[in-house]
């Protein structure tokens, strides 16, 4: 995709190291001249090389990496890490050549090295799940800090390092980036990373090069059968978590029934959480109240141990995120009574949450929220959490993502007509598929609801955000499902510049809103 985007995070002060040391110590292949050859980073991108960088020449969907060798050089790469294929091709670029079976699979443990990761590594926390791994990983974060670490944070939304914040590029980076990022977090003396984990990054090796002190499991919903071939396929990538390679200790929710497999399956040792009162689980957690700004929840243990609390946002889903926080961190061998104190001095969880049912409306006038739920469970969550809070209609906005898991579309529209009093069904990222068409597909969705909602086809979004409030009345609210923190849409291949919050603000002042 080209367009803005954001730039790789790397350690400020990088110490080269020795490439034939490397081959040496790692047992990997390697041809022509390594002695003398120094090394200070890795990537998998020709144009993110820099000076010193080994470039990692992979094969891909239509080309091989090591076709742009000769580029990786102009560009101050030092060595080519590629397969033996890739070494053929390579061999005119003069650069001396590492060869591994599967560069991609070994990416992690190079980066690992070149990067030393592992010197004084700080404590690793990975969250994986269909959803809510963003929120439980800034929950997470937030509760670290309060408890007094410096922490780095790497999510789908952003990066944060030492309290300084970055935009991300993926849900999980490459492990090449993220031995980087961790790098750098070390530089500013963090001692706690928390990473969202998705089924992708653990399919494609992302996360290779790390041990988890602690990982989670958040729930396991339909999504992402673009990438595999059903249900069991997508459960198995999220389960590869769950290994002593991978992971220390576990804590699963229960809330759906893969958590119950992903206890029978795993291969670490794991702890239990419910939020919907499963009697098998050694935590549970109940909401104590519901409120507009917050939700306030109990988390108790079979020991007895107890925690009450708050988190920022609303919804009962989001109770379920912070309690299978707080239990991560208690398996990481946090004191209970250390957290409980924390959290009574700061009158609960103190974070935000970007784009993640956050209200972005006024005291007076329609309440509106915008998320980055793009999935039918996320709707059914959210559009619950909300009506829970809106005295009047509920209106929703939403479109599909194109060339993406389109087998969801139907239940999507279907669980938002259900839910929702007034649906309006526009674009979202249309990548290189007809926008017209999926709000097709999303429309005849909608309309096979009986009694369903008042419904409407608006395009572009910000034609669609201007209707909604245009329809909204005083003690209605407008769910805005999708872009969430995102600050652009893919159209073609481009990254164009947009705004959810900022759209649903501008919409809100043209009404006369505050």
């Amino acid at each position: 995709m080209t367009g803005n985007i954001p730039p790789v995070i790397r350690p400020e002060h990088a110490s080269p190291r020795s490439l034939e040391l490397l081959v040496s110590e790692l047992g990997l292949k390697s041809i022509g001249n390594l002695r003398g050859v120094e090394v200070s980073g890795l990537t998998v991108m020709t144009r993110e090389v820099i000076s010193g960088d080994i470039f990692v020449a992979v094969r891909g969907a239509n080309r091989h990496g090591a076709e742009f060798a000769l580029d990786a050089r102009k560009n101050g790469a030092v060595a080519i890490l590629t397969d033996e294929d890739g070494a053929l091709i390579a061999a005119e670029c003069e650069l001396p050549l590492v060869i591994a079976e599967s560069p991609r699979a070994s990416l992690g443990d190079i980066a690992r090295w070149v990067y030393r990761t592992d010197d004084d590594a700080p404590q690793f926390f990975g969250i994986t799940g269909t959803n809510g791994k963003t929120s439980t990983a800034y929950l997470l974060d937030g509760v670290l800090r309060q408890i007094g670490l410096t922490t780095g944070l790497s999510t789908t939304a952003e990066r944060h390092i030492a309290g300084e914040i970055y935009v991300s590029r993926l849900t999980t980076p490459e492990a090449s980036e993220l031995h980087a990022l961790i790098a750098r977090m070390k530089e500013a003396a963090v001692r706690a990373v928390v990473i969202e984990v998705s089924a992708q990054a653990l399919t494609h090796n992302r996360v290779s090069g790390i041990r988890f002190d602690v990982v989670g499991f958040t729930n396991l919903s339909h999504d992402h059968l673009d990438d595999y071939s059903d249900m069991d396929d997508y459960f198995r990538a999220k389960r590869g978590l769950f290994t002593p390679d991978v992971a220390r200790r576990g804590v699963v929710s229960l809330d759906t029934p893969w958590g119950h497999r992903i206890v029978d399956e795993s291969h670490i040792p794991v702890t239990t959480i419910s939020s919907t009162g499963d009697p098998s689980a050694h935590w549970q957690v109940e909401v104590t109240e519901d409120n507009p700004a917050f939700t306030a929840f109990r988390l108790t243990s079979v020991d007895g141990v107890s925690i009450s609390t708050r988190e920022p946002v609303i919804g009962h889903h989001m109770a379920a995120n912070a309690g299978l926080a707080l239990v991560m961190l208690i398996e990481a061998g946090y004191e209970p009574d250390a957290i409980a104190a924390a959290l009574e001095r700061d009158n609960g969880i103190q974070t935000y949450l970007p784009g993640r049912t956050e209200k972005v409306s006024g005291d007076k006038g329609p309440n509106v929220y915008v998320d980055f739920g793009h999935s039918p469970d996320a709707f059914e969550h959210t559009l619950s959490a909300v009506r829970r809070f809106t005295p009047g209609r509920t209106i929703m906005v939403f479109g599909a993502d194109g060339d993406r898991d389109a087998s969801k579309r139907f239940d999507m529209a279907r669980v938002a007509a259900e839910g929702c009093d007034i649906l309006i069904i526009t674009d979202h990222h249309p990548r290189f598929e007809d926008p017209a068409s999926i709000r097709a597909q999303l429309l005849d969705a909608a309309r096979s609801v009986a009694h369903g909602p008042e419904i409407f086809e608006e395009s572009p979004p910000e034609n669609a955000i201007r209707l909604a409030v245009s329809l909204a009345r005083d003690g209605d609210s407008i769910l805005w499902a999708g872009p969430g923190h995102q600050d652009y849409r893919d159209i073609r291949g481009e990254r164009t510049r947009y705004s959810a919050r900022e759209l649903a603000r501008s919409a809100l002042a043209e009404a006369g809103w505050a």
